[in-house]
C-alpha cells in the first residue's frame, strides 16, 4: 500500500509541476513538486527510485504536452486512441532521463545522506541537459522555465534556464530533508536571486513595430480554395500597419515564394515602401529543398532568414518514421536548413529573427547577444494553430521571456493565433493581442546592447560548464561511495 501511495504521489507531483508554468505563474509550485519527488526518492532503492522518476516525468510531460493530441488527431487525422498513445509514448521516452537521474540519486546517496542533496541536484541538472541536447533536443517546459517570474528569475542572466533548473533542484532537495538548517539554506538560495546584479545592457533607442496576427485556422491555411481570400486579408493588414517595421508570422504565405500571385507580391512591395516588411514564406525548390524563411521587403538590401533548428516530424522526418508522418499528411515536411545568423537593420536597430521553437535553444543563437553578430532586438515568429490555444501559447511566450532575461534583449513576437506580444529586456509583457483573434499589434520596443555573464560564458563554452558541474558532483559522490 505504501508503495502504491508513493507512486500516486510521484505521478501527482509531476502534474503539479506542470501547474507551475505559464499561464499560472505559480513558480513556487515547481519547488514543492520537485521537493515531493526528492523526498520519495531519498527513501527508495535505485530500481524503485527510477520508477518514481518515470512516473513524475510522465505526469509532468503528459499534462504539459497534451496539446500534441490536437495536431495528431484534429489536423493529422490520426485515430484518437493512437494519438493519445503517441503523446504518452513521447512523454514516457522523455521521462527516461528523469528515471535514470533518480536511480543515480538513490544509488549514490544510499551510503551517505549528506550527499543526497547535491547528488539529486546534479542528477536533475544532467537529466535536463540531456533532454535539451540528445536527438536534436526537446526541452519544452524544462523546469527552469517556471521561474521567468519570482525570485529565481534573478539567476537567469548569470546561469541561464538550465542553471536555474539546477538551483531549483538544489532548493527542492534541501526542502525535502525537512531539517531547519537545510531549509534555511534553501531560503537563502531563493533570496540570492533578488540581490544578484541585473543591469548588463544599455539602451540603443526605440523602434515602433506592427505585429500581425492573421488568425487563420490550421485546416484553412493550406486550403487552395481559400488561399486568395487569406492573401487578401493579409495584404490589408500589412497596408493598415503603422510601425517602422511590420512583421508577419512564419509561413503566413504557405507557398514557395516564386509561385505567390504577382498581384499579392506587388501590393506587399507597395506597402513596404512606407514601412519595411518581414514576411514568412518558403524559399528554395524541389531539388535543393524548401526553407521555412522570413523575407524582407522595403529595405535597401534584401534579406532572408531561414530556419536553422528544424522540428522533428513537423519539418524533417527521422529515419524510418516516414510512415507515421505520411499518416498525418503534413505539407512540406522534409525541409532544408537555413544558414544565416546575421541581423538586419531597421531604424538604427539590429534585429535577429528566430522561427517558432528556435527560441528554446539559446545556445544556438547566443552569438546574437554578444560579439560581432550582436542584435539589439530579437524577433520570434510562429504558427501554433496546429495545437489549439490552451496552454501552449503561454508556454511558448514563457520561452521568449526566459531568453529576454538571459540575454537582456527585448523580444517581439508575431504569431498566427497567439501569443503575439512585445517583451522588454526583463521579459515583461508590455503589449499583447488576445489569442485567436485577427489583429495588428502596434507597439514600441527598446533595443539593448551589451552582454550578460551568461551570454559571455555560453558563447565561449556552450553548456559544458553546467555539464561539468553536474558530472563533477556525481563523480565525487561515486568515489566517496566506493571509498565507503
Amino acid at each position: 500500500m505504501r508503495a502504491r501511495l508513493a507512486s500516486v504521489a510521484a505521478l501527482g507531483a509531476g502534474v503539479l509541476h506542470t501547474a507551475a508554468f505559464a499561464p499560472t505563474g505559480f513558480w513556487w509550485l515547481q519547488l514543492i513538486a520537485l521537493a515531493v519527488l526528492a523526498g520519495l526518492v531519498f527513501e527508495a532503492k535505485p530500481r524503485r527510485a527510477a520508477w518514481l522518476g518515470l512516473l513524475f516525468g510522465l505526469g509532468w510531460l503528459a499534462s504539459g504536452l497534451w496539446w500534441l493530441y490536437i495536431s495528431l488527431h484534429d489536423f493529422g487525422h490520426i485515430p484518437a486512441p493512437l494519438a493519445v498513445a503517441a503523446v504518452l509514448l513521447l512523454s514516457l521516452f522523455l521521462s527516461l532521463h528523469y528515471a535514470a537521474a533518480m536511480a543515480l540519486t538513490s544509488y549514490l546517496g544510499a551510503m551517505n545522506e549528506a550527499w543526497r542533496v547535491p547528488v539529486f541536484a546534479a542528477a536533475w541538472l544532467l537529466a535536463e541537459l540531456s533532454r535539451a541536447t540528445l536527438f536534436t533536443g526537446f526541452p519544452w517546459i524544462a523546469s527552469g522555465y517556471a521561474h521567468t517570474v519570482g525570485p529565481l528569475a534573478g539567476w537567469a542572466p548569470w546561469v541561464g534556464v538550465y542553471g536555474i533548473s539546477g538551483v531549483a533542484a538544489l532548493i527542492a532537495a534541501l526542502l525535502a530533508t525537512r531539517a531547519w538548517r537545510p531549509i534555511a539554506a534553501a531560503a537563502a538560495l531563493v533570496l540570492v536571486g533578488l540581490v544578484l546584479p541585473q543591469d548588463f545592457t544599455v539602451s540603443t533607442g526605440k523602434l515602433k513595430v506592427s505585429l500581425l496576427q492573421p488568425n487563420v485556422a490550421q485546416d484553412e491555411k493550406f486550403n487552395a480554395d481559400l488561399m486568395d481570400a487569406n492573401l487578401e486579408l493579409l495584404t490589408r493588414q500589412i497596408e493598415s500597419a503603422q510601425g517602422q517595421l511590420v512583421v508577419t508570422p512564419e509561413t503566413v504565405v504557405p507557398l514557395p515564394w516564386d509561385v505567390i500571385p504577382q498581384a499579392a507580391v506587388d501590393r506587399m512591395q507597395h506597402a513596404a515602401g512606407t514601412h519595411p516588411l518581414l514576411v514568412g514564406g518558403f524559399l528554395g525548390d524541389e531539388q535543393s529543398g524548401y526553407v521555412n524563411s522570413m523575407i524582407t521587403m522595403g529595405l535597401p538590401q534584401p534579406y532572408a532568414y531561414g530556419k536553422r533548428h528544424l522540428l522533428p516530424f513537423g519539418e524533417f522526418v527521422p529515419a524510418g518514421l516516414h510512415w507515421f508522418v505520411d499518416m498525418m499528411g503534413i505539407p512540406m515536411v522534409d525541409q532544408a536548413t537555413g544558414q544565416t545568423q546575421m541581423p538586419f537593420v531597421v531604424g538604427g536597430q539590429k534585429l535577429r529573427t528566430l522561427i517558432c521553437y528556435e527560441d528554446l535553444f539559446g545556445e544556438d543563437f547566443v552569438q546574437s547577444a554578444t560579439g560581432s553578430l550582436e542584435a539589439n532586438v530579437f524577433i520570434n515568429v510562429s504558427n501554433l494553430a496546429w495545437f489549439g490555444t490552451v496552454m501552449i501559447l503561454d508556454q511558448h511566450l514563457q520561452f521568449s521571456q526566459m531568453r529576454a532575461l538571459e540575454f537582456q534583449r527585448p523580444f517581439i513576437r508575431a504569431t498566427n493565433t497567439g501569443a503575439t506580444a512585445v517583451l522588454d529586456f526583463h521579459g515583461r509583457v508590455t503589449a499583447r493581442l488576445p489569442a485567436a483573434t485577427r489583429g495588428v499589434l502596434e507597439g514600441e520596443v527598446e533595443g539593448r546592447s551589451g552582454s550578460t555573464p551568461y551570454a559571455r560564458w555560453l558563447a565561449a563554452c556552450g553548456l559544458w560548464p553546467l555539464l561539468l558541474v553536474a558530472l563533477g558532483v556525481l563523480i565525487a559522490a561515486g568515489l566517496r561511495r566506493r571509498a565507503s
